[in-house]
């Protein structure tokens, strides 16, 4: 990642370091693009860092929320092979993971 004054930008490197702690595959072509919109993702924080806040006290929503409750329900999702689909390794109905000793 470079960070200059005003030039914030993410190379190829960086998305393919992130795919792959990610575990995602990307295209040369997705790799460029994901690059592309990262920084831009960047370069508007930066825009945003720069807004004086100081006169706006702190706050968790711009609207008035109330939480309705609900009823508790146990489920499994009623669809565990499409969850699994996703999964890059499965053994006998479960994610299969690396084992992982310290």
């Amino acid at each position: 990642m470079n960070c200059e004054r005003e030039k914030v930008s993410i190379d190829r490197e960086v998305v393919k370091k992130i795919a792959k702690l990610s575990r995602l595959k990307l295209t040369v072509a997705q790799t460029e693009t994901t690059a592309k919109e990262l920084s831009e993702v960047l370069v508007f924080v930066k825009k945003l860092e720069k807004i004086d806040t100081s006169s706006v006290s702190p706050m968790t929503t711009v609207t008035p929320m109330e939480s309705k409750e609900r009823s508790d329900k146990i489920s499994d999702g009623n669809y565990p092979d499409e969850i699994l689909r996703n999964a890059p390794s499965v053994k006998e109905g479960f994610f299969s993971v690396p084992k992982v000793i310290e």
